[in-house]
Parts: structure tokens; C-alpha cells; sequence
């Protein structure tokens, strides 16, 4: 069994995923990785997309060691033929393609919108639009073929409200929101559900190099989550994991806020 994550006070939940194949982009740190570990954990075949290879391939090699079953795939999500390459490795290895967790993005932006430049917008939307558009697009065509599979896209509390200072970020992540409501209502008929989750600040390591960097200020963000805190990585894994289980079998189309509050105020 793989053992427990460090640095966590609350129990994670048990869920079974013995033999199904999910695969994650994103998976080499943060979210992703938290939620790779906690599917390896729950016995599933852990599929790890990134574009850090070594990260990558420690991640693979920490799971296989202790004892679950991984494959990574150096993966650049806005290159339409990488990401093809990797849900053929995937169902090629592992037989099917049951779930999917988008989570492969980046932001890198920190100014008002006028001050912002064509580089960064084309990056954002390559990265967070495209690339999920484009796992979406071969993830649903392999699922659409089984009558069935979940996938669970990253979104944002950016994508349900407006982020100064962060405004082509919030438009990519307003742009995955409606990624998701049109495949969940595509799709529906061929027993596949598609949701996302909204995360507010999440503690992983972008988020400590932006404080170290002085681009943000822990207390301020603390303050504008009314549970007291920032979240953990593993209380997003949580979300995902349920979204993909049985438990969530009638939920489809739907943004789950994991935000302590963020948005209710």
C-alpha cells in the first residue's frame, strides 16, 4: 500500500478505484501529485502526464516501489500529437481509460490587465484552454467508444468570478468552466460525466515560490478564506476522487468550489 501523505490533519476518505485506469496531467507536483498518490493509494492503474520529466519519473518510481501501479509520459498538453501519443500509451498498457483529471496549468500573471502582454495571454490560453480542449478531445473519443469513463477538469474560483490582477487567468479558467458544461451535456448520453473543481489559494509549491517572491501576502490571502486557512493539496485530491467514484454517478456538469469559503463571501 502506499503510505500516507505527510502533513495533513484529516483523514482521507476511502475510496476503491481497484483496476481502473485514471490519468492525471499535471502530475509531477502540487495538486496533481497529491491526487496521483491518493488514487495509487486507492489501487487504480495511475497514469502521470507532465512536462517535468524527472519529477515525473520520481513520482512513478515512488509509487511503484510502494506497490502501485503507474506509467508516466512526458507530456506537453498543448501539442495535440503528444497528448494523442498519451492516452494510446495509456489504453495500450492498461486496457481502458475510466478517469481523467485535467489539472495541467499555469499562472504566471501578476499585473492589471493593460499591463499584461501578448506572450503571456497566448502561453495562458495554450497551456490551460488548449490544453485541456485538447485532453478532452482524445480522452472523450476513447470513452465515447466504451459508453463510459468520468473526467474531472481544473478549474478555478477564478473561472466563477473576476481575479484582479489576474485577468487572463480568470478568462482561461472561465473558458475551462465552459469546456466542461458543453462535454457534460454532449456527452452525457454515452454514460461519460465531465465536472470540474474550483480551487481557491491551495498550498503547493507555485504557491510558496510566489510568497517567496514577494508577489503575495500569506496573511491577506488567508484572510479572504473564511474557513481561517489556505487549503491542501490533498483536500483537492479529496473533490476529485469523489467526483470520479460512484458516489458522484449523478453529478455531471457541475463546478465543485473547493475554497474554504472563497466564494460564499
Amino acid at each position: 500500500m502506499i503510505a500516507p501523505l505527510c502533513n495533513h490533519t484529516f483523514l482521507m476518505p476511502a475510496y476503491d478505484f481497484s483496476g481502473k485506469t485514471v490519468l492525471i496531467t499535471g502530475a509531477a507536483s502540487g495538486i496533481g501529485r497529491a491526487t496521483a498518490l491518493a488514487f495509487a493509494r486507492s489501487g487504480a492503474h495511475v497514469v502521470l502526464a507532465d512536462i517535468a520529466h524527472q519529477a515525473g519519473t520520481e513520482l512513478q518510481a515512488e509509487i511503484q516501489t510502494a506497490g502501485g501501479s503507474a506509467l508516466f509520459a512526458q507530456t506537453d498538453v498543448a501539442d495535440s500529437g503528444q497528448v494523442q501519443a498519451l492516452i494510446a500509451a495509456a489504453v495500450a498498457r492498461f486496457g481502458q481509460l475510466d478517469c481523467a483529471f485535467n489539472n495541467a496549468g499555469i499562472e504566471e500573471e501578476h499585473g492589471r490587465l493593460a499591463e499584461s502582454d501578448d506572450a503571456l495571454f497566448d502561453r495562458m490560453m495554450a497551456i490551460n484552454v488548449k490544453g485541456v480542449w485538447l485532453c478532452m478531445k482524445h480522452q472523450l473519443a476513447q470513452m465515447q467508444r466504451q459508453r463510459s469513463g468520468v473526467i474531472v477538469n481544473t478549474a478555478s474560483v477564478a473561472g466563477l468570478s473576476g481575479a484582479p490582477k489576474h485577468a487572463i487567468y480568470a478568462a482561461s479558467k472561465h473558458a475551462v468552466v465552459g469546456l466542461t458544461k458543453s462535454a457534460a451535456a454532449e456527452y452525457g448520453r454515452f454514460g461519460i460525466r465531465v465536472n470540474s473543481v474550483c480551487p481557491a489559494v491551495i498550498r503547493t509549491p507555485m504557491f510558496e515560490r510566489v510568497v517567496e517572491a514577494k508577489l503575495a501576502d500569506e496573511a491577506a490571502i488567508i484572510r479572504m478564506h473564511p474557513i481561517g486557512r489556505i487549503g491542501e493539496a490533498n483536500e483537492v485530491a479529496n473533490a476529485v476522487m469523489w467526483l470520479c467514484s460512484d458516489a458522484a454517478s449523478f453529478v455531471t456538469g457541475h463546478q465543485l468550489a473547493v475554497d474554504g469559503g472563497y466564494t460564499a463571501v
